[in-house]
């Protein structure tokens, strides 16, 4: 019996004490709030630019690009990453539209700091993992694609780049876009190895990062980083503080 009580107490005592650590008073994790990662085209620092191009002109107030990469997020293989929509024959354009608000939302967006993850490549240090995107524009990001052809349902890896330019791999055939990607999760998930994870959340609700939203109100997305980042911080433990309260009686409990 006294092994047993030993062995509980153990258990209760390693859960419990990373929450007597927390402070009583939490505050967002500033570090992951209005930050640029570091990746190839990034800025150091988010700063105002005010001759962001089109799509990209919604994070002209602090914007972790720079005017000319948003002018290149918006042409045909890039100087960014020689990358060819048009792998696979013409992409609509209302698709296309979508490829480059996610360019736009990927190089200028200060508001990323919670899911920023170190990189092992070449060309960055650091990626984004599970950012959640709102569920409204991942649907529409896949039905405006539906008509449009691709050959491979992952673009960070396995393309022929010998053109100078990304081409289908060998025994790679073009198909519409819903044979790779069957669903909106699978297209948003999985095109960029996990970037993007399909929230629950709908616009608006400051659960869910925007791919696309007016300047005019504002940028929800900052809303939406801080409350993950607060949450991140270890806000969610307080709840725990009344177990911390009656401790002693679950302690006379095990040694009676």
């Amino acid at each position: 019996m006294a092994r047993l009580v030993t062995t509980e107490l153990l258990l209760l005592l390693v859960w419990v004490a990373p929450v007597g650590a927390q402070p009583r008073t939490l505050r967002a994790r500033t570090d992951l709030l209005n930050i640029c990662m570091d990746a190839q085209h990034h800025k150091e620092k988010p700063s105002p630019e005010d001759k962001l191009h089109d799509q990209c002109s919604p994070w002209k107030s602090n914007a972790c690009c720079s005017t000319n990469t948003s002018q290149e997020a918006h042409k045909d293989i890039s100087y960014l990453y020689r990358f060819n929509w048009d792998h696979c024959g013409a992409m609509e354009p209302a698709c296309k539209r979508h490829f480059i608000q996610d360019t736009c939302l990927y190089e200028c967006s200060p508001n990323l700091g919670p899911w920023i993850q170190q990189a092992d490549q070449s060309w960055r240090k650091e990626r984004i993992l599970d950012v959640p995107l709102c569920r409204e524009d991942c649907q529409r990001w896949w039905e405006d694609c539906r008509g449009s052809f691709t050959c491979k349902s992952n673009w960070h890896k396995g393309w022929n780049w010998t053109s100078g330019h990304n081409q289908c791999p060998v025994g790679a055939a073009c198909h519409p876009f819903h044979f790779y990607f069957p669903t909106p999760a699978a297209l948003c998930e999985e095109i960029w190895s996990h970037s993007y994870k399909v929230s629950n959340y709908s616009r608006g609700s400051g659960r869910c990062i925007q791919m696309w939203f007016d300047p005019a109100q504002g940028n929800p997305n900052e809303e939406v980083a801080r409350f993950y980042a607060e949450a991140m911080s270890g806000a969610g433990l307080r709840g725990a503080w009344p177990l911390m309260c009656s401790l002693p009686l679950v302690l006379l409990w095990l040694l009676s």
